[in-house]
C-alpha cells in the first residue's frame, strides 16, 4: 500500500491471526479537541497557532467550512499545524451550502453558531448525515430566536440558517440523545449579548464530552460556570480570545484499541498523546479494561498497557464512554462469562445504527449477542468463526474488529478507507504493532 491511489481503490483488508503485541504508539490528535479547537480559534480574536492537529476526512470538512465563511488559515500537513486567524466572531454568508460529510462535531456546533450569525447559510451532508436527529437543538435555538428550516425531513438536516443576532437569556434543552447538542449551545453562549443559561432536562449521555468543551472554552477565554451538573451559566460581555500555541492531545478513542490488544493478547503497548492530565473521558474505558484483567500504568502523557491475568466479563454503564464502549464489546469476545454494556442507545444515531451493527458482526465471528434498546449482551464464541465484517461506512466498526484478528482465526474487514474520518493511517501502525501480514484487495 505504497502509493496513494492504491489507497483510494482499497476494498477489504485481511488481517491474519495475531500472536503478539508489542511496541509504541504516538497518537494522532483527538478528532473531538482538534473540531472544537479550529472553531474556537475561527471565532477568536487574533491568530492561534495549533500543533499536532488530526487530519482526517472530519478536520477536513470543518477547514472547509470555515474557509467558506471567511476564515484564513495556513495548513502544514506534514507538521500537521495550522495556523488560524480568528475573525472576532464574524462569519461570512458563504457562495455555496457547507458540505459537512457525516460530521457531527462539525455539524451540531455551526448549527448553533450560525444561527446567531447575521448570514444566509445552508449545511448539508452525506445520506447517513440526514439520518442523524438535530431536532433537540433546533428547537432549543427556536425558543431562543432563531430562524431554522428544514430541507428535506423534519428534524433532520440539510438546514437552511437565516442568521441573525438572537435575544433570548435562558434555554432548555434534552440530554438524552448527544451532548454535542449542549457543547454546541455552550460555544455559541459568548456570542449572545446577555450571555446564556442552559438548563439540561433529563440525563446528560457523554458528560465527559461537555466538560471537555467547557475547558477548551475557558483555554479561549471564555468562563462558564456550572451553577449544578445540570445547569450552565456563561455570562454576558465575554469573547472568546487568541492562545498562542494549542497542542491537541492524542485521541483517546483511536488509544483504546492499541491498549486492548494488549489487555487480550498480552506484551506491553504504550500509547503516547494521552495519560492522567488527559480532559478526555473516552479514557475512563481503559480502567473497565483494567476491570476485565489488564494491568494498567498512568503517566503525564501516556498509558501502558499489560495483560496481567485472563480477561473475565464484566457489567459497566457506558453513558459517559460510549465510543470506547465498542473497543470493549470486541473485548468482550475474549473474557470469560457474559458481558453487558448498558447506557448506550445513542449508538443508534451515531455514523451507524452502532448497537445494531455490532449484534450482527459479534454473531459472525460465533459470539451469543442480545441486543436491547439500550444495551448489548455477549458471550464468547465457543467455536471461533472466521468472517468478513462490514463496517457500514463506520471508522469505529472498522478499527474496533480489527481485534478479532486476535483470535485463532483472522478476519477480513471491509471499506478499511473509511477510517479516514479519524485515523487514517490506522492499519499500518496496526501491523507495525502486532507484527502481522496484511492483505489488501482492491476494486478490480
Amino acid at each position: 500500500m505504497d502509493s496513494g491511489y492504491v489507497f483510494l481503490m482499497l476494498k477489504q483488508v485481511k488481517i491474519f491471526p495475531i500472536h503478539s503485541v508489542d511496541g509504541s504508539v504516538d497518537l494522532s490528535g483527538s478528532k473531538s479537541i482538534s473540531n472544537r479547537v479550529l472553531l474556537l480559534a475561527s471565532l477568536a480574536q487574533g491568530s492561534t497557532r495549533i500543533t499536532r492537529l488530526l487530519l482526517s476526512d472530519d478536520t477536513q470538512h470543518m477547514l472547509n467550512a470555515l474557509s467558506s465563511l471567511g476564515v484564513s488559515y495556513e495548513l502544514d500537513q506534514v507538521k500537521q499545524t495550522c495556523t488560524i486567524q480568528g475573525v472576532s466572531g464574524r462569519f461570512s454568508s458563504p457562495l455555496e451550502p457547507l458540505f459537512l460529510g457525516n460530521a457531527g462535531t462539525a455539524m451540531r456546533p455551526l448549527t448553533a453558531i450560525l444561527s446567531c450569525i447575521e448570514g444566509d447559510f445552508e449545511l448539508v451532508g452525506e445520506p447517513r448525515m440526514e439520518e442523524r436527529p438535530i431536532s433537540d437543538l433546533v428547537e432549543a435555538l427556536t425558543s431562543l430566536g432563531a430562524q431554522i428550516t428544514y430541507l428535506k425531513q423534519e428534524g433532520y438536516p440539510p438546514l437552511r440558517i437565516q442568521g441573525r443576532a438572537l435575544s433570548g437569556r435562558e434555554v432548555h434543552i434534552s440530554g438524552a440523545l448527544s451532548s454535542q447538542y449542549i457543547s454546541a449551545l455552550l460555544m455559541m453562549a459568548p456570542l449572545m449579548p446577555d450571555g446564556l443559561v442552559v438548563h439540561i432536562t433529563g440525563e446528560l449521555v457523554s458528560r465527559p464530552y461537555v466538560e471537555m468543551t467547557i475547558a477548551l472554552m475557558r483555554r479561549f477565554g471564555v468562563q462558564v460556570d456550572q451553577v449544578h451538573p445540570y445547569k450552565f451559566e456563561i455570562p454576558a460581555g465575554q469573547s472568546y480570545r487568541a492562545v498562542d500555541t494549542f497542542m491537541i492531545e492524542g485521541d483517546a478513542s483511536t488509544a483504546s484499541y492499541f491498549l486492548a490488544a494488549a489487555a487480550i493478547c498480552g506484551g506491553e503497548v504504550e500509547v503516547r498523546g494521552v495519560g492522567r492530565k488527559s480532559i478526555q473521558g473516552e479514557l475512563e474505558s481503559v480502567r473497565v479494561l483494567e476491570q476485565m484483567g489488564a494491568s494498567i500504568s498512568f503517566l503525564d502523557e501516556s498509558v501502558i498497557c499489560r495483560r496481567a491475568q485472563p480477561l473475565k466479563a464484566v457489567h459497566i454503564d457506558a453513558t459517559h464512554y460510549p465510543d470506547t464502549a465498542m473497543t470493549l464489546a470486541v473485548v468482550a469476545l475474549f473474557a470469560t462469562g457474559t458481558t453487558r454494556i448498558e447506557g448506550i442507545y445513542n449508538w443508534r444515531l451515531k455514523e451507524t445504527d452502532r448497537l445494531t451493527a455490532m449484534r450482527i458482526e459479534l454473531s459472525k465471528l460465533g459470539a451469543t449477542v442480545v441486543e436491547g434498546e439500550d444495551f448489548i449482551e455477549i458471550t464468547p464464541p465457543k467455536i471461533w468463526q472466521y468472517a468478513t465484517i462490514e463496517t457500514y461506512q463506520d471508522h469505529r466498526m472498522a478499527m474496533c474488529f480489527s481485534l478479532a484478528s486476535l483470535s485463532t482465526q483472522g478476519v477480513s474487514i471491509l471499506d478499511p478507507l473509511c477510517v479516514k474520518k479519524t485515523c487514517p493511517n490506522y492499519f499500518e501502525i496496526w501491523s507495525r504493532l502486532t507484527s502481522t501480514q496484511l492483505e489488501f484487495k482492491c476494486i478490480p
